[in-house]
């Protein structure tokens, strides 16, 4: 595999990927396809990439609070260590150090700054206050949970996918028990989403919300499937997307996810490409628009949008090479548009 080496300048680098082949291509667009180029200089709410403070670490989630512009970086080998960068910096330091047993997944930020990080493995859940002081550290208990990624909802409520159970876990607090938080099984999607036998396999991973913020939107690699949850009710139904044929589309390996408006993100990992879904009917159906290649140095998993761009995350999985230069990047928005 290539060497991934910061050897030019952050502002002419190019992530180049392979181009479009076969009938996707011809279906989406006449000229070559657009490659995910970094954001050239760094003016806007957010440095065109973020550095590591060493190498050999291997990401998974960001989070952003978006009243103070500050970014949040899970690593999957380090013990649940979570990495931050304040703005006017592009240097992630270390913010909550490890801790034995300890995971980093997906991270949300919530309206009070509290900083909420997936577990993965540890089937656990741990809140963080602002400050980074541990407020709560929240086991599911259940055996083979892998709490993958996580969304706030409009009524604070914090939803997690697992991709190894059919489950969708919620984080709240208990006013019963004093404010305390609690994390419960919220729902049981076996009935309709179907898991693959292999607790090896990723299942539900990237989680947002429609449009009108009524409805989950679920990621899951496996299939390509996206689905939507009724927070209201709890049902669920596909999310069918299709091209501009009209034919059904498999978004495989789709990791995390980001919307803008109606336009869903769908991070694709080890097919190193980001896909372009324009939502339609208050996000019940998908138009692929767009679908541009990544570097094959790169591995994103997940995204998060800052302002008019898209901070994506290098986890380097399935590389020989952790860098700790360029971990995190900016892209500017849209992607794969002309203009």
């Amino acid at each position: 595999m290539t060497d991934f080496r910061r050897a030019t300048p952050r502002s002419t680098r190019r992530l180049l990927g392979p181009a479009l082949t076969g009938a996707l291509a011809a279906g989406l667009c006449a000229a070559p396809a657009a490659v995910a180029t970094p954001a050239a200089s760094n003016r806007g709410p957010a440095p065109a990439a973020y550095d590591l403070p060493a190498d050999g670490i291997r990401l998974e989630g960001v989070g952003r609070d978006d009243r103070s512009g500050a970014i949040y970086v899970s690593a999957t080998n380090q013990d649940g260590t979570i990495y931050r960068a304040l703005p006017g910096t592009d240097q992630l330091s270390v913010w909550v150090g490890p801790s034995a047993g300890a995971n980093g997944r997906g991270i949300a930020v919530d309206d009070a700054g509290r900083v909420f990080v997936a577990g993965g493995p540890s089937g656990a859940v741990r809140v963080f206050d602002r400050a980074g002081a541990l407020l709560a550290h929240l086991p599911t208990g259940v055996a083979g949970a892998f709490l993958n990624d996580l969304w706030v909802g409009p009524d604070g409520s914090v939803y997690v996918t697992d991709s190894t159970l059919p489950t969708i876990w919620r984080v709240r607090t208990d006013a019963a028990a004093g404010g305390s938080w609690r994390i419960e099984a919220w729902l049981d999607v076996s009935a309709t989403i179907p898991y693959t036998p292999a607790t090896t396999d990723f299942d539900l991973g990237g989680i947002t919300t429609t449009p009108g913020g009524h409805q989950l939107i679920l990621a899951q690699g496996t299939t390509g499937q996206l689905w939507r949850v009724e927070l209201s009710t709890g049902a669920v139904s596909e999310l069918v997307v299709t091209d501009a044929t009209g034919a059904r589309v498999a978004l495989r390996n789709a990791d995390g996810i980001a919307l803008r408006g109606d336009t869903l993100y769908v991070v694709q990992n080890f097919l190193r490409q980001i896909s372009t879904v324009e939502l339609s009917h208050g996000g019940s159906k998908g138009t692929l628009v767009a679908v541009t290649p990544t570097s094959p140095t790169r591995t994103f998993t997940t995204a998060k949008l800052a302002g008019g761009r898209l901070l994506a995350v290098d986890s380097t999985f399935g590389l020989p090479l952790a860098p700790a230069a360029d971990r995190v990047v900016a892209f500017d928005l849209p992607l794969g548009r002309a203009g």
